[in-house]
């Protein structure tokens, strides 16, 4: 069994972060499949109201990744320390934070979706839409925020296998309920949402019951107290996730205002089937990061400088060759893609494809950005960590989305997210050589 402690050659290290990036695979195929089938079988109009609202309900999801990232890089570092008895007490207390916190999300979801929903330009049946899928949404928010907790947690326990079967097992059911309910027994918008209810609690709930009892793993939930530093240090740890999901709501939501102005109904469809592409694409640097992060705090709180240097040449060699294989898979897929989401419209067709094209670059760039950020917050850097983000997610993105269309239209709002990984990699550039010199990296 591979262990946090081990050196990590690239097939040790491949083999430890593989589980993690397909559980964050399948966690985004939740809303792909969702898109695809409604997209198919519902029509247009339901298709753009599911990527109108999706930007307000991924923002109440924050909580969960918050939680994971920041309190499992102290978890780890904990029982780099030799603390196994003190960090189960702190993996305890941040699973009853985020239950709490989900319960208490879930109800402002639901009462605050009608008035977001209209205050995105959304009426009559688009409204209507939004609300229904919002308002159902809201049922799992809790499981979906424990869901994103233990995904981190899995790779802490050293059981990332076994997360992976908790999350296929997820995705398999929302794919499966999405063609009974939406498919075959058509029951429209409301069927998808019913559909990833039942993924999302199967994937937060599963995982809690695992951790209640007795396992072989390094962590169990059992009686632990409130550590309001713990609690701080986790949500200034976890600062750039949070920042990132926010920031990504936010700058979503703009991206649908300005395709509303130059595109209407069809940008807006557009934009999400290019964003469920940028999920999965994305995911596997997000995966990456996950599963490599816990292997950077346990080396931190154990003072492992050599291995840090070691995780760091590695994943950024890693990355490189990923982001060059991936846009040159998107471009070769960018056709096909349109086709399977909207080839029943000539017009969306093409204007997915064309965006897709030029959306694709940014995957050449983003996975250094993704792993520099989650780099720092495995080190308990959150304000370094949480910089990155924030250049990234929202300062930059929303400055660009602004600027750009006023030049070249609609092509300016597809290259946005480009550009704006372009100014930030600067910043992650700045911060890890400023790394690397503080721990002699060199």
């Amino acid at each position: 069994m591979i262990q946090l402690s081990d050196h990590f050659t690239y097939p040790r290290l491949l083999k430890f972060v593989f589980p993690s990036i397909v559980m964050m695979i399948f966690t985004s195929i939740y809303s792909v499949v969702d898109g695809l089938f409604v997209s198919n079988f519902v029509g247009k109009s339901a298709f753009a109201a599911v990527n109108l609202a999706m930007p307000f309900l991924m923002a109440f999801s924050a909580l969960g990744f918050m939680m994971g990232t920041g309190g499992s890089a102290i978890v780890a570092k904990t029982l780099g320390e030799r603390k196994k008895e003190k960090a189960n007490e702190y993996f305890s207390m941040l699973i009853y934070v985020t239950i709490a916190g989900g319960i208490f999300f879930s109800c402002v979801q639901a009462v605050l979706i009608k008035p977001v929903a209209i205050m995105m330009g959304a009426e009559g049946e688009l409204l209507k839409n939004c609300i229904l899928y919002g308002r159902l949404s809201s049922i799992s928010l809790t499981a979906f925020m424990l869901q994103n907790v233990f995904q981190s947690f899995f790779v802490t326990a050293e059981k990332p296998k076994l997360g992976l079967a908790v999350i296929i097992s997820a995705g398999v059911t929302n794919m499966v309920l999405d063609l009974l309910f939406v498919g075959i027994f058509r029951w429209g918008l409301a069927g998808a949402a019913i559909a990833t209810i039942c993924g999302e609690c199967i994937g937060g709930i599963t995982p809690l019951l695992y951790f209640s009892r007795k396992n072989s793993s390094k962590l169990r939930l059992g009686k632990t107290r409130f550590y309001g530093s713990i609690l701080c240090k986790t949500c200034t740890n976890g600062s750039s996730e949070l920042m990132t999901n926010l920031s990504s709501s936010i700058v979503n939501s703009m991206y649908n205002l300005q395709l509303m102005k130059f595109s209407g109904e069809n940008g807006v469809a557009a934009y999400g089937t290019i964003m469920y592409v940028n999920f999965i694409f994305a995911a596997i640097f997000i995966g990456y990061s996950i599963g490599s992060a816990p292997i950077v705090s346990y080396h931190y709180g154990a003072e492992n400088h050599s291995e840090l240097k070691n995780m760091l040449n590695k994943s950024l060699r890693l990355i490189a060759i990923t982001s060059m294989v991936q846009v040159v898979m998107a471009q070769l897929i960018a056709a096909p893609l349109a086709q399977i989401f909207v080839g029943y419209d000539a017009e969306l067709f093409r204007l997915t494809r064309h965006g897709f094209r030029i959306f694709s670059l940014t995957f050449l760039i983003c996975g250094f950005n993704i792993f520099g950020s989650s780099f720092f917050t495995a080190l308990n850097n959150g304000p370094l960590s949480a910089l990155i983000s924030f250049l990234r997610t929202l300062v930059f993105q929303l400055s660009v989305v602004w600027i750009l269309p006023m030049f070249l239209g609609i092509d300016g709002i597809w290259g946005s997210v480009a550009i704006a990984e372009l100014l930030t990699i600067c910043v992650t550039v700045l911060c890890l050589i400023s790394q690397r010199r503080k721990y002699h990296y060199a």
